[in-house]
C-alpha cells in the first residue's frame, strides 16, 4: 500500500475523503456499505478520524484496515495527542504499524466532552509538532505524516502569521503535507499559501471541503471550530434552510463553484469531509475532477 507522500510523486492533484467511526454497531455496519460506494469513486486516499482519548481507536484502525485490505485504497489513520501519554502513543503507533498502515494524520486534538478541562503534563505531548518529531525519531521514514492547517488561523491563535509559524514547526518536525480545516472563502486559502511560502514552505496544502447540506447545523458547527461563514452563504441558504432538497441542490452548486475555483488557481487537490455520506460528495467530485 502506498504512502500519501508517494502518491504525491505520481499525481499533480489528489482527491480524498474523510470518514468518522459511528457510535453504534448499526452505524458501523452501514458505514462499511458506504465505504464500498466511496471506493468506487477511486479516491487517492481515505482518512478516518480518531476520537479524543482514543475511545474509538479500535474502530478507527479497523476501518483503515478494511479500506486498505478490501478495497486496495490507501488509508490514513488520525492520531491525537490528547489524553494519551508518550508511552501510550508509542503503543498505538506500534499497533498501527503492525496492521501495515503507513499513513497518519498527526493532531493535537480537543479534550473529550467528559473531561473538558484536561491539560497535558510532562508525560503528554502538548503540540502536534511534538508528535511529528516523536514519530520521525522512533519510526524514521516508515510513516507518511499529515497535519492540520488553518487558512483562517486556529481558533486559539488569532494571529494568522503566528499560526503559519506553528505550521512550519510541524513541517520542520517531520510532517509531509497539510490538510486544511473547512473554509468557504477561497481567498483565505490562497492568502494562507502565500504566508506559508513566505516562510519557505513548499509542501502540499490540500483544501478541506465540506458540502453544505444543513444550514442550521453548519452555523452551529462553525461556531465550535471557528470557521467564518461568508455573507454569500447566509444569502443563499438562509431563505431555504427548511427545504432539504433545495438546500442540497444549492450546496452542490456552491461546492462545485468553490472547488473549480480552487483547482483553477493551483490547489493540489481536494479533501472532502463526507460526514459518512456518499451524496453529495459523489456528485461534486464527478463535476470537478480533472
Amino acid at each position: 500500500m502506498k504512502k500519501v507522500s508517494e502518491i504525491f510523486k505520481e499525481k499533480k492533484r489528489t482527491y480524498s475523503f474523510e470518514l468518522f467511526p459511528p457510535k453504534t454497531d448499526q452505524g458501523y455496519e452501514k458505514l462499511f456499505e458506504t465505504i464500498g460506494f466511496l471506493a468506487s469513486l477511486r479516491p487517492d486516499f481515505i482518512s478516518v478520524t480518531y476520537g479524543a482519548g482514543g475511545g474509538n481507536r479500535e474502530k478507527t484502525l479497523q476501518l483503515v484496515d478494511q479500506i486498505q485490505k478490501k478495497y486496495n485504497i490507501t488509508g490514513v489513520s488520525h492520531l491525537t495527542c490528547v489524553c494519551n501519554t508518550r508511552l501510550q502513543i508509542k503503543a498505538i503507533l506500534d499497533e498501527i504499524k503492525n496492521l501495515g498502515i503507513q499513513n497518519v494524520l498527526a493532531l493535537r486534538g480537543d479534550p473529550p466532552k467528559d473531561n473538558p478541562n484536561w491539560q497535558p503534563n510532562e508525560d503528554n505531548f502538548k503540540y502536534s509538532s511534538e508528535l511529528c518529531a516523536f514519530m520521525r525519531t522512533n519510526y524514521q521514514d516508515y510513516f507518511s505524516i499529515g497535519v492540520a492547517g488553518f487558512p483562517e488561523g486556529h481558533l486559539l491563535c488569532p494571529d494568522r502569521q503566528q499560526d503559519a509559524r506553528y505550521l512550519k514547526l510541524k513541517i520542520d518536525a517531520g510532517a509531509d503535507y497539510v490538510i486544511t480545516q473547512l473554509f468557504f472563502d477561497n481567498q483565505d486559502y490562497f492568502d494562507y499559501i502565500k504566508r506559508l511560502q513566505t516562510l519557505g514552505l513548499s509542501c502540499r496544502v490540500i483544501p478541506g471541503i465540506i458540502p453544505i447540506t444543513d444550514y442550521k447545523a453548519l452555523l452551529n458547527f462553525c461556531k465550535l471550530c471557528g470557521s467564518k461563514i461568508p455573507e454569500e452563504i447566509h444569502r443563499i441558504f438562509g431563505p431555504i434552510q427548511d427545504d432539504k432538497e433545495k438546500t442540497l441542490e444549492a450546496g452542490i452548486r456552491f461546492a462545485v463553484k468553490q472547488c473549480r475555483a480552487l483547482l483553477d488557481n493551483g490547489a493540489p487537490g481536494l479533501h472532502f469531509y463526507t460526514l459518512n455520506k456518499i451524496t453529495p460528495t459523489d456528485i461534486i467530485l464527478k463535476e470537478v475532477r480533472r
